[in-house]
C-alpha cells in the first residue's frame, strides 16, 4: 500500500520532531502494511524560498538515511504546495512532484474557491508532466459546493482523503459512500507525530475491507496504480 501524504522528515515542518520520532513513524506504518511513503513536507511560497526549502529537505533526508531499515517503507520524496495565485506560471513547480510520478500534492485554502482559482487548478494540471492531487480535501467540503467538484473531477483532477475520515465515526459512512462512487482516487495518513497525528493508514484500509471486503481493498490498490502511474502527458 502507498501512503501518498506525510509529514515525517524530521525537523523540517510542523512532523516529526526528531530522527528518533521519524524512525517510529516509519516502522509503525510499515508495521500497518505500507510499503511505500511519499514524505510530502509543507510548501508555503509566501514563507519559502524555493532553493532555500529543497536545501532544507535534503539536509532532512540525510540526517535520516544512515537509521533507514528493511523494516520501513520505501520513502518517495514530494511537497505539500500550498496554492497561489500564479502556481501554474512557476517555472520551478515540476521540482516540487512527487518523485518519479507527475503527482503534485496540492493544499487549497480553506475558504470558498473562486471561479478564478478553480481555472489556476485546471491550468497547473494541464501543464506537461503534472498531475494535479488536492490534499485532504475534506477539509474542504463545508466551503464548496457540489459543481465544484464535480467539475474538477470531470476535469480530471485527483482527489486525496485523508485516512482519518474513514476512521471517524461521524465521517465514515461518507468516506465510504464517496469511496464506493469513484470520488475518492487515494488516501493518505497526513501523519505528524506519534501522539496527536500518528500513522494510521491500515486502520482506513481495515475499515474499508470491513465496510466493502477484500474487492473495496483491490480497488484501493487499482486507483492507487492509476493515479501514481497513469498515463503520461
Amino acid at each position: 500500500m502507498f501512503d501518498i501524504h506525510s509529514h515525517f522528515l524530521p525537523k523540517l515542518d510542523d512532523g516529526s520532531k526528531s530522527v528518533e520520532e521519524s524512525v517510529t513513524m516509519l516502522k509503525e506504518s510499515y508495521r500497518q502494511g505500507v510499503t511505500d511513503i511519499a514524505a510530502t513536507p509543507h510548501f508555503y511560497p509566501s514563507v519559502h524560498n524555493p532553493k532555500q526549502w529543497f536545501v532544507a529537505r535534503d539536509h532532512s533526508v540525510r540526517r535520516l538515511i544512515p537509521y533507514l531499515t528493511e523494516d520501513m517503507p520505501d520513502i518517495w520524496l514530494g511537497a505539500e504546495v500550498h496554492y497561489y495565485d500564479g502556481i501554474y506560471r512557476s517555472e520551478e513547480i515540476l521540482d516540487f512532484r512527487i518523485e518519479d510520478t507527475e503527482l503534485l500534492l496540492l493544499e487549497m485554502p480553506e475558504t470558498k474557491w473562486t471561479s478564478r482559482m478553480q481555472d489556476i487548478i485546471l491550468k497547473l494540471n494541464d501543464r506537461k508532466g503534472i498531475k494535479v492531487m488536492l490534499a485532504h480535501i475534506e477539509r474542504y467540503f463545508r466551503f464548496q459546493d457540489t459543481d465544484t467538484w464535480n467539475y474538477l473531477r470531470e476535469n480530471g483532477i485527483l482527489m486525496q482523503v485523508s485516512a482519518e475520515y474513514f476512521i471517524r465515526l461521524m465521517s465514515r459512512r461518507k468516506a465510504i459512500n464517496m469511496f464506493k462512487n469513484g470520488e475518492i482516487d487515494i488516501i493518505g495518513s497526513d501523519c505528524h507525530n506519534m501522539e496527536s497525528r500518528p500513522p494510521n493508514f491500515g486502520t482506513a484500509v481495515s475499515i474499508i475491507e470491513k465496510h466493502l471486503g477484500r474487492g473495496g481493498v483491490r480497488t484501493l490498490h487499482c486507483r492507487e496504480k492509476r493515479a501514481l502511474y497513469g498515463p503520461k502527458k
